[in-house]
């Protein structure tokens, strides 16, 4: 009982100090974690404490599974990319070089200036053993020009973002799809020529392995321009966005993981956020519960969900009848307080004598 005590007590007072205390501790004992600097060092344990920290705090707030945040977990050594974080003392730029902490000296190529002095970097590799370097820099507002006009965006799988433009959706463009056979026959290769255990791998398998990490990232950046695209073209043209507050985990669960996965929802929203923030556009989250079942026009809620087979929604109080996504897209428009109807169930356009009894 005291061992349990004790070890309670010191998760919660693992703090920064305590945590770099250890760290000044091991470097003393290890010469092989002496030889590194110290300053991603110290990031990667406070960054540790402070994911470990939240995840106490939302056990002990009783949060359900879905709103925590998660114990941080170790990654294995051959499916994590290197990852270093420089703070601003562990990094300096002098005549187009990138100076890091414990004296190395790197060469960059810049894809473009940098608009104000960073605050921090991250060096890290991708698949196909290319390193980066990502600077944390303050961004400037870029506001656009008041069009007057609010949008309704309903995720999807069939079509990625439904909204009430019609000019507006975003269709699946499958880009897994259209790439799948030639990844899959990347991958079988790897498969023929993966080696034993304890083998060396040979340079078959290493071509085969880079062919495949190449091909996950074109599909990855054909995701993220469409998304970018769409959502310029979306956050130009409307003041104001209400947004379905969708998470599409569930999805990976389901018959449709596989098309979910290629639609990339997640990133697409993200990319939707990030272009509104930096264009100074008011973006409301919505609710998605009972999207389905609420009607768009007058605001009514159906008795029963209906089927994913069936995609036209109709109303049994008002008789509108619309498809399933677009009704869905007019319904955020009505929880944001964007349209008039759904308020006191009627249009403010319509005169009061007009209702049906």
């Amino acid at each position: 009982m005291a061992r349990s005590k004790k070890a309670h007590r010191d998760g919660e007072t693992c703090g920064p100090a305590r945590l770099d205390k250890l760290l000044t501790e091991a470097r003393g004992v290890n010469a092989w974690l002496r030889a590194g600097s110290s300053v991603p060092q110290q990031q990667i344990i406070r960054d540790f404490g402070r994911s470990r920290a939240k995840a106490l705090k939302d056990i002990k707030d009783r949060l359900p599974m879905r709103q925590r945040v998660g114990m941080p977990r170790h990654k294995k050594k051959h499916l994590a990319h290197p990852t270093l974080d420089y703070t601003r003392r562990g990094f300096r730029i002098r005549d187009g070089s990138l100076h890091l902490a414990g004296g190395v000296v790197l060469n960059v190529v810049w894809s473009r200036d940098l608009p104000a002095e960073p605050s921090s970097v991250r060096i890290y590799r991708d698949g196909l053993g290319h390193w980066y370097a990502s600077f944390v820099v303050p961004a400037p507002a870029q506001p656009l020009d008041a069009t007057g006009r609010a949008i309704g965006v309903d995720w999807g799988v069939r079509e990625i973002a439904t909204t009430t433009s019609d000019h507006h959706d975003l269709p699946h463009p499958e880009h897994g799809r259209k790439a799948a056979e030639q990844l899959g026959g990347h991958q079988r290769k790897m498969a023929r020529r993966k080696p034993k255990r304890g083998q060396a791998a040979s340079k078959g398998y290493g071509r085969a392995k880079r062919q495949a990490a190449k091909a996950h990232q074109k599909i990855a950046q054909q995701r993220k321009d469409t998304a970018r695209k769409w959502a310029k073209h979306v956050v130009r043209e409307h003041d104001v966005l209400a947004v379905e507050d969708f998470r599409p985990k569930f999805l990976a669960r389901t018959s449709m993981a596989r098309k979910a996965a290629d639609a990339a929802i997640s990133a697409t929203k993200r990319e939707l956020i990030n272009m509104a923030r930096k264009h100074g556009r008011i973006l409301h989250p919505a609710h998605p519960a009972h999207t389905t079942m609420d009607c768009g026009r007058c605001g009514a809620r159906a008795k029963h969900a209906l089927p994913l087979s069936e995609r036209t929604y109709t109303c049994s109080a008002c008789g509108a009848v619309s498809p399933r996504d677009k009704n869905s897209a007019r319904v955020m428009l009505v929880r944001a307080g964007l349209d008039p109807a759904g308020v006191d169930r009627r249009r403010l356009d319509r005169p009061s004598d007009s209702r049906a009894a």
